[in-house]
């Protein structure tokens, strides 16, 4: 596999076959634009694939894990039906090659994780946490449906209450209490996050790499059995990216106000 074709992911061999994975665009806090949301989309396959990797440890670099999508990119792909296709496609590769992957995946999520940062992190086969970490799924204040992999993990992981709670609000929460209601396996201060991410991931690729995967393969149909709510929780998001509400979701953001969404607008005397 030519991993070092990709640009916003560094890709680096350690012992065993682990291969560490790391989200780098620091500056950005690690922030989802067009091309890494692409290379997310594909290098499971590359990994699935590749003979050399056991196990794979995904991370981000400096202070976050990722910070969500880039509103530059999220502001150029809405009202674009081409755009918002494509965008589609690449939530299944995303989600779908996680959920395929033969290797085993752990997340070290050393620090916010939004967004595609939160799809990377929750669906990872064993995620460690920061315990200062913040997680959330902040679509529905952007103005869009939680989709990708929200409504597929979320009431797996945690129960279905407490998935309505955090979806349907957009509350974040803290690494600690991921790990207390389930989403996340460990949590852990942020100094102790990525090597115990690389100690776990050592267990894996020096175990039998047989009943490894195929454990895994066994417990993800559980998630392919949901597929057909993901995949309707994927549609319903990019459909609001036609819509209204987007545009004041991203207006909102960038100028760090609450949203007034057209949606949520009263009429008045049959207006």
């Amino acid at each position: 596999m030519k991993f070092t074709d990709y640009e916003r992911l560094l890709v680096e061999r350690r012992e065993d076959g682990v291969l560490l994975i790391t989200m780098n665009r620091p500056e950005k806090y690690n922030a989802t634009d067009a091309r890494m949301h692409e290379e997310l989309a594909r290098i499971w396959t590359d990994v699935s694939a590749d003979t050399e990797t056991r196990v794979a440890v995904v991370t981000g670099a400096g202070k976050a894990f990722s910070a969500g999508g880039d509103l530059g990119w999220v502001e150029d792909t809405a009202g674009d039906y081409e755009k918002v296709a494509h965008l589609l496609r690449e939530m299944s590769d995303l989600v779908y090659g996680m959920v395929n992957c033969e290797k085993p995946i752990v997340s070290a999520i050393n620090g916010v994780a939004v967004g595609a940062g939160a799809v990377v992190g929750l669906l990872a086969d064993i995620s460690v946490c920061a315990d200062d970490a913040k997680i959330g799924d902040g679509h529905v204040k952007l103005g869009v449906a939680a989709g990708d992999h929200a409504a597929l993990i979320w009431p797996l992981l945690c129960g279905m209450a407490k998935a309505r709670y955090y979806l349907m609000t957009g509350d974040m929460l803290s690494g600690a209490e991921a790990e207390r209601i389930g989403l996340v396996s460990k949590a852990l201060p942020r100094e102790q996050v990525l090597d115990e991410a690389l100690r776990v991931a050592g267990g894996l690729a020096t175990g039998s790499q047989h009943s490894i995967r195929w454990t895994k393969k066994a417990l993800n149909n559980w998630l392919k059995m949901a597929g057909p709510i993901f995949d309707q929780g994927a549609a319903y998001e990019v459909l609001g990216f036609l819509g209204d509400d987007i545009g004041e979701g991203i207006a909102a953001l960038r100028e760090k106000r609450a949203p007034a969404f057209p949606s949520a607008r009263v009429s008045k005397g049959g207006e």
